[in-house]
């Protein structure tokens, strides 16, 4: 195999969750550049020609259902895109969006993929504190079903807070919790942890929040991340170029955690031994 067949997606049939617009819409435009057999799934249909569309509500397990026995076939690689922010001021929607319904259309179309086939969710620069927050989300977890996750945040809204962190660490954790049964059948999977980027998602923290809550957010490249940067980097963790990766959350937060991190050393040097 080239060099570049690595990163080509020709012969593959993709499925993309939030097609119709940001990091979304960008994934699909570059699959379709690189030879894949795009299936978009989304709320509402996109404004532009793609392979296969198919409407979903990631928030109805119903829905995720009826859409996931109308696909039929193989799939060959996933990419979770889909999500909403906690601006929309439903905590509980934000977790059945973002989580619930995620993982209800992966483990529905897992099935349907053989060896070979990846996964990659987007999960947010949020959730940078996964660690220190897994005892808390591991209930959320281990619930079996979309009814059951969301009984569970009924009962604690206090760990569920504005939904949206929540959501995200619960991503990074599914995705390293599915790492080696699947891994066992030759399939990977792994997230990515954007930071601030300009999709309609900004919008709703701007209404919700202001422009000054977004401003107070560190971006060591000096500007927000463009859609098509992300959807990048899911093309890459999907592609036969990151063969040997799986399990990992990749920050494409513009050296937000590495700089955050470099600033705890420096005011730590004091105390440094000589």
């Amino acid at each position: 195999m080239g060099l570049n067949d690595l990163w080509r997606y020709d012969g593959r049939r993709a499925v993309v969750t939030g097609c119709s617009s940001g990091i979304g819409a960008q994934v699909v435009h570059q699959l379709a550049e690189l030879g894949a057999h795009v299936v978009g799934l989304d709320k509402h249909r996109p404004g532009y020609e793609i392979n296969d569309f198919h409407v979903v509500d990631l928030a109805d397990p119903d829905s995720i259902d009826r859409t996931v026995a109308a696909l039929g076939g193989r799939v060959d690689t996933l990419f979770n895109v889909a999500g909403v922010s906690s601006g929309i001021g439903d905590p509980l929607l934000v977790v059945t969006i973002n989580f619930l319904g995620l993982r209800h259309l992966t483990e529905a179309l897992i099935p349907m993929m053989a060896a070979g086939a990846s996964i990659v969710s987007v999960s947010s620069l949020a959730a940078a504190a996964y660690r220190e927050h897994r005892w808390a989300v591991a209930p959320l977890l281990n619930t079996t079903t979309m009814q059951e996750g969301i009984q569970w945040c009924h009962r604690h809204s206090d760990v569920v807070g504005a939904g949206y962190q929540l959501s995200k660490e619960a991503v990074i954790l599914y995705t390293m919790r599915r790492t080696a049964d699947l891994g066992a059948r030759g399939i990977r999977i792994n997230c990515t942890g954007p930071a601030v980027t300009e999709t309609p998602i900004l919008d709703q923290l701007r209404r919700a929040y202001g422009p000054e809550f977004l401003d107070d957010i560190a971006k060591p490249l000096g500007r927000v991340a463009d859609p098509a940067e992300q959807a990048a980097v899911l093309l890459f963790l999907n592609s036969r170029a990151a063969s040997y990766i799986s399990g990992q959350v990749l920050w494409v937060d513009g050296g937000n955690l590495g700089a955050a991190i470099a600033g705890e050393l420096e005011k730590g040097r004091a105390s440094w031994p000589a």
